[in-house]
């Protein structure tokens, strides 16, 4: 069998593939939550002993850069070592995969409806699909973003640490947003806004800059709630002004640094968004508020208007990848 993992900050699943068909239905998928566990083989050792399988080969989707086979997981106390999960388990062979890289592998195996299409409006897929290069952007517990490179009849997908990357005001409610964020943080990243805990901290500079919601009842549910759920549930519900506006900020800040990565991957083939928020706010990215951001690139916005930009649903899409990439190992 094949075990795939997809290892994150929040929660962690591992799954298993037949050997001959390994984008094939996830076998004994299982979910943990990955702070309740002190280092990475007390959940493998749970995992395996539960599905009690012989594995032949594994692959794991980490959120981290990959040096060597080594992962210090950013938003894990965690260190995975391909060579110890080998040693220990007697799998024959075992790689690690960046979460956005396993993602951009999923992507070429993600059938067609499982991904939903923002800009149909603008973009023609009559006939072939747009070839090119394509990148996939994940908010989630961080923000991920990876690139895939067409050599003219394959893609390589190609992993990144782009969310790090010092986030760029548009307009004078952004740089009010960036002063804020210097009173917090040397550092700005996108990954400060483009998560789910990023969601919370532009809820409370908007809360802040627009004189929003005093509700005490809200409040208490943000301390005992997911805040990110809870702002876009409101904000989808229009039941909150100041959650309205918070998403309405969210969303063209990712469709902004969307743009910005299909320019730098000059990504004519399509950007895809990943990550466990996008499919939660289908609705708002509908809406044109994340295409506007996307195109809004002064003499390329021609260019980012022929993109396509595709929402990935399937949540385990860096499963799939991870599994996939097994295969062209071989």
């Amino acid at each position: 069998m094949i075990l795939a993992g997809d290892i994150g900050g929040t929660k962690t699943t591992f799954a298993l593939y037949e050997d001959d068909a390994p984008y094939s239905e996830a076998l004994c998928v299982q979910h943990y939550h990955s702070q309740e566990y002190p280092h990475f083989f007390a959940i493998l050792d749970h995992y395996l002993q539960a599905v009690n399988q012989d594995i032949h080969v594994a692959c794991f989707s980490v959120a981290g850069p990959i040096f060597k086979g080594h992962c210090q997981t950013l938003n894990l106390p965690w260190l995975l070592d391909a060579d110890k999960i080998t040693q220990r388990y007697h799998i024959k062979k075992v790689f690690l995969l960046n979460d956005l890289q396993a993602t951009a592998y999923g992507t070429l195996v993600l059938p067609e409806a499982e991904k939903v299409l923002l800009n149909p409006d603008q973009v023609d897929l009559i006939g072939a699909p747009p070839s090119g290069n394509r990148a996939v952007i994940a908010p989630g517990t961080g923000l991920g973003e990876a690139l895939l490179y067409w050599d003219g009849s394959k893609y390589h997908p190609s992993a990144s640490e782009g969310g790090h990357s010092d986030f760029a005001p548009r307009n004078v409610l952004e740089i009010a947003l960036l002063k804020f964020l210097f009173e917090k943080y040397a550092h700005v990243s996108y990954e400060r806004l483009l998560s789910g805990p990023g969601l919370f901290t532009l809820y409370q500079f908007m809360k802040i800059h627009s004189q929003g919601d005093d509700d005490p009842v809200l409040t208490e549910r943000l301390t005992s709630e997911d805040p990110a759920a809870l702002i876009s549930e409101l904000a989808l519900s229009q039941s909150s002004a100041c959650c309205v506006k918070t998403l309405d900020l969210f969303v063209s800040i990712l469709g902004a640094e969307a743009g910005n990565l299909a320019l730098k991957a000059l990504a004519t083939g399509g950007i895809y968004l990943g990550g466990g928020i996008v499919p939660k706010i289908l609705p708002k990215l509908k809406d044109g508020t994340f295409i506007r951001a996307f195109v809004e690139k002064g003499r390329y916005s021609a260019l980012l208007r022929k993109i396509p930009v595709w929402l990935i649903l399937d949540p385990q899409t860096a499963l799939h990848g991870a599994a996939y990439y097994t295969s062209l190992k071989r």
